[in-house]
C-alpha cells in the first residue's frame, strides 16, 4: 500500500466516523483490473455507478487546473463547459504523468478524495443522483464505494450542471 493509498483510506475512514449514512466500503481489487471497463465487468459494477475523476489543464500562463467527476457512462464537456469555467481559450485532458505530478495517483486510480486544496473539484450533477457511486482509491489496488454525498463533504467541490454529457449514439450496423 503507497502512501497516497494510505493517506485515502485514512480520510474515507474519518470521513464515515463523522457520517454513517455515506455507507462507506473500501474495496480491494487487482491492480491489472483497475481501469473503469475492466473493474466494473470483474467485480459486477455498472459504468452508471462508477465515477471518473479526470485531471483537465486549462492551457494558459500559467496553466490552470481541475479535478472533474463524471459518471463513467457520460462524457465530460471538456471543450465548452469545462473551457469555460476555467476561463480559457483551450484545455485537454491532462496525461498520465501530469495527473501523477499534480495528484500522487496513478490513472485506474484517481480519486478525489484528498486532492490539494489548491485544486477545485467539480461534481457532475448526474452522480449526486447516484444510490451509491465507485471512485478510485488512491492506487490501482482499490475502490471507494459510497453514497455520492460523500463528494459534497469533501473540500472545494462544486456540484456542476451539465459537466458531462452523454456519448454520442452510435447508428444501428
Amino acid at each position: 500500500m503507497d502512501a497516497t493509498e494510505v493517506d485515502v483510506r485514512r480520510i474515507v475512514a474519518e470521513l464515515g466516523s463523522n457520517n454513517s449514512s455515506l455507507n462507506i466500503d473500501v474495496i480491494d481489487c487487482d491492480p491489472e483490473l483497475a481501469d473503469t471497463a475492466e473493474f466494473v465487468e470483474a467485480y459486477g459494477y455498472t459504468l452508471d455507478q462508477s465515477a471518473n475523476t479526470l485531471v483537465v489543464m486549462g492551457k494558459s500562463d500559467p496553466p490552470v487546473f481541475v479535478a472533474c467527476v463524471v459518471l463513467a457512462s457520460t462524457r465530460l464537456d471538456v471543450n465548452k463547459v469545462v473551457r469555460r469555467k476555467l476561463g480559457v481559450k483551450k484545455c485537454s485532458f491532462a496525461g498520465p504523468d501530469v495527473t501523477g505530478e499534480l495528484t500522487g495517483m496513478k490513472i485506474g486510480g484517481v480519486t478525489p478524495i484528498g486532492l490539494s486544496e489548491h485544486m477545485p473539484l467539480w461534481v457532475d450533477r448526474r452522480v449526486m443522483d447516484c444510490e451509491r457511486i465507485v471512485l478510485g482509491g488512491g492506487s490501482r489496488s482499490c475502490k471507494v464505494v459510497a453514497a455520492p454525498e460523500i463528494l459534497t463533504a469533501l473540500p472545494h467541490v462544486e456540484v456542476v450542471d451539465g459537466l458531462a454529457k452523454d456519448p454520442p449514439k452510435v447508428p444501428p450496423a
